[in-house]
């Protein structure tokens, strides 16, 4: 695999900002690890932060390279701060970074395929909201999309303080002061608009432990779900909010990819 730590300047953000990106590499001498590569242009995974993480997070607290050598899968990780992957109230518009320059940006500095049947999405706790919301906003863009731990019902995380990890402050100056509920920042809505208009949406995986602070708004996305009778790979189990449990379940995830000839 080739790690590059890119540094670059956003027009959308007005700054400069970075990723970290993981290029498939085919090797057959590497003591303990042997990598895999494709013909064409890579299929590529968008694998985004928690709140209070960066673009280096998932490098240094899983060992996503080693996970993804032998896929020939590409991984792109960026940095979006505590923006909540949202154009912001009084802030940066991480929305539009996020879901359109980004993945431009991306593709013209390395060979990522823009095709939707190799294109995925996942993120932890706010990531696992972003990349949700990324797969219910553009489904035609991406052909799978995974939650860990994510951030499921916004309202409820808003307005319960057992399900809360912002100030009300920082909440205002994300979203403004209007209600969440119903519209495009929240995720249950999107799925009953796609329910009602019958949108091929991509496949879906959700894992959440029990002993979660949000494991409650995990519960309720995923009885939207059945309700609505979005089609849904879901799984919980004993586990907590941290990173023992996501360096496990983010090897779930990239077994469950539907990755072309894996």
């Amino acid at each position: 695999m080739a790690l590059i730590q890119c540094q670059f300047y956003s027009e959308v953000l007005g700054l400069s900002t970075s990723m970290n990106v993981i290029l498939p590499q085919a090797t057959r001498s590497q003591i303990g690890m042997e990598g895999k590569q494709g013909t064409g242009p890579h299929p590529t995974l968008y694998l985004l932060h928690g709140l209070s993480d960066d673009d280096s997070t998932w490098l240094r607290r899983t060992s996503i390279e080693r996970y993804v050598a032998s896929m020939g899968l590409a991984v792109v990780m960026p940095q979006v701060h505590r923006s909540f992957y949202t154009n912001m109230e009084q802030g940066a518009a991480y929305w539009t970074f996020i879901s359109e320059e980004l993945p431009a940006l991306a593709r013209s500095f390395f060979p990522l395929s823009d095709k939707r049947e190799d294109n995925f999405v996942a993120g932890l706790s706010m990531g696992g909201y972003g990349a949700f919301k990324l797969a219910l906003q553009h489904p035609e863009r991406f052909a799978a999309a995974a939650s860990l731990s994510g951030v499921m019902d916004l309202h409820a995380s808003r307005t319960d303080p057992k399900q809360n990890a912002m100030s009300p402050a920082e909440w205002l100056n994300i979203f403004g002061p209007d209600e969440i509920r119903g519209t495009d920042h929240d995720l249950l809505e999107l799925l009953q608009r796609h329910a009602t208009a019958g949108t091929s949406l991509p496949q879906l995986y959700q894992c959440c432990g029990t002993e979660d602070f949000l494991y409650k708004g995990n519960q309720t996305f995923r009885e939207t779900c059945t309700s609505l009778g979005v089609p849904l790979t879901y799984e919980e189990g004993p586990g907590a909010h941290e990173w023992g449990y996501w360096d496990a379940k983010i090897q779930d995830v990239l077994a469950w990819l539907p990755l072309k000839g894996h």
